[in-house]
């Protein structure tokens, strides 16, 4: 009683009244320990201790966030200590999980049938799909309606980890690069004055070509595997023939078309209504998108017959898996996002200083790998608009003036997120679900040898193409 007695109080209580001061300015490198290792825990542990990490990895979550959470105790105070976790937590990290648990709840309540096997023609023409669909109603809401329907497809495969791989680099990431709607650091821009228009444009060309080498590099390996396994053409024709696709649970449709609504509503709303929570503001608009995420959750439960969940071997367990490795990282982050939104006066300065050269002048190339890196392992979209920022601020000069340096930010946020499992939110998400259907996902570093080996060499191509030769 005691205990909620105190929360109820630091609710109402302003915390202008006791915030200590928690600057970018101030604060040193070693705030990013915890988040870090976090990293090196998901990395690492699951090679070198599997069944520790497989029962147990809350609980390091858990030890990672109060390590950091005891530190900020002790440097800032309790007030100061809560503003920034409620911060984490209500403003970035429950609308999260709410949209991935809507989209993973409704996607999950659709079943394709089909008795089409894969080939390799088959698999690039779905991993096509995806990316297609990744640009109009987002990364997240592509790859948990395509996801199933690919695994099922190369169910009788000896390997198909390449595909997973290659669909979370094409339908989780590079897809979602043509329009706002595709991916959040866009989506971002969008709110902040970038044209619809103007993103449609520019990132036509760099999408169509990434897309199409990634989609050319997997075809050459998908060939190699299907002819290890089934040796020769007639296989081929015998493993091809054409089938019946069947589709329940067309009624989820409607609410995957309501979840991309209620995205929309939110950036486009603006309402002056604010609710105060933990001394951090709600606007109205925010608030009645997640409650509809909830809403269309228990709504799509409800209505999707127990049967279609089961021809997806529907379980709850990857989306329990994200919430509480995500809760962690987005509540460690804080102190990097801030030290690096300080720029050029926080500790991560002379990584900020690369992306002007001595005349003031940005350097589009730096832009691109430096926002795209960083994207890999942080939170994309904050990553974008600190770029943003850094750059001009200003959406109608970066969009004239400045249109290659919003490009390369575009770019690399977007692109680079497939660099590893946290780079974007549907890359663990979809890497869970294959891991649930028995395919042998590749762990951390596993799956970062597949990225730097094939999307390094690719966006080492967009580069010249886009910020060297033109």
């Amino acid at each position: 009683m005691k205990a909620l007695y105190s929360f109820i109080i630091l609710t109402l209580v302003p915390f202008d009244l006791f915030a200590a001061d928690f600057s970018g300015d101030d604060l040193s490198i070693c705030w990013g320990i915890p988040f870090v290792g976090i990293l090196l825990s998901i990395a690492l542990l699951p090679l070198f201790l599997p069944r520790l990490w497989h029962h147990h990895y809350g609980k390091i979550t858990v030890c990672w966030t109060m390590l950091f959470l005891l530190f900020a105790l002790y440097s800032f105070g309790l007030q100061s200590t809560i503003h920034l976790t409620a911060h984490a937590i209500i403003a970035e990290y429950i609308p999260f999980i709410l949209l991935l648990l809507a989209l993973f709840t409704v996607s999950g309540g659709i079943l394709i049938k089909s008795d089409v096997l894969s080939t390799p023609k088959l698999n690039v023409g779905l991993l096509a799909i995806g990316t297609l669909l990744a640009s109009i109603m987002g990364t997240t809401g592509a790859a948990m309606l395509m996801i199933r329907p690919v695994i099922r497809a190369n169910r009788q495969r000896n390997y198909s980890i390449h595909t997973i791989v290659f669909f979370i680099f094409l339908v989780a990431n590079i897809g979602g690069g043509l329009t706002p709607l595709g991916d959040p650091p866009l989506f971002i821009g969008f709110l902040k004055g970038v044209n619809f228009g103007w993103t449609v444009k520019h990132m036509l060309l760099p999408v169509l070509l990434s897309s199409m080498l990634l989609l050319a590099i997997y075809y050459k390996i998908d060939c190699h595997y299907f002819r290890t396994q089934y040796g020769n053409s007639l296989a081929v024709s015998s493993t091809s023939k054409i089938s019946s696709i069947k589709v329940y649970g067309v009624s989820n449709i409607f609410l995957l078309v309501a979840i991309i609504a209620c995205v929309l509503m939110s950036g486009i709303w603006r309402s002056s209504v604010e609710i105060m929570v933990l001394g951090l503001p709600i606007t109205l608009s925010n608030l009645v998108r997640d409650i509809m995420f909830v809403v269309i959750t228990f709504i799509s439960i409800l209505i999707t017959p127990k049967q279609v969940r089961a021809g997806n071997e529907f379980n709850w367990e990857p989306i329990i898996e994200v919430a509480k490795l995500f809760i962690g990282i987005f509540i460690t982050i804080v102190p990097v996002l801030v030290i690096l939104r300080a720029g050029s006066h926080g500790a991560l300065s002379p990584i900020v200083s690369l992306v002007t050269n001595e005349q003031g002048e940005p350097i589009n190339s730096m832009y691109f790998w430096l926002s795209g890196l960083l994207s890999g392992f942080l939170d994309n979209a904050p990553t974008y608009l600190v770029f943003f920022n850094l750059a001009s601020s200003d959406a109608i000069t970066l969009m004239t003036t400045l249109e290659r340096t919003l490009l390369a930010i575009s770019m690399g946020a977007v692109f680079m997120g497939a660099l590893s499992y946290i780079g974007n939110a549907p890359n663990f998400m979809v890497k869970s679900i294959a891991t649930q259907n028995k395919i042998n996902m590749p762990s951390f570093l596993g799956y970062m040898k597949w990225s730097i080996g094939i999307l390094i060499p690719v966006f080492v191509i967009d580069n010249l193409v886009f910020f060297v030769f033109f």
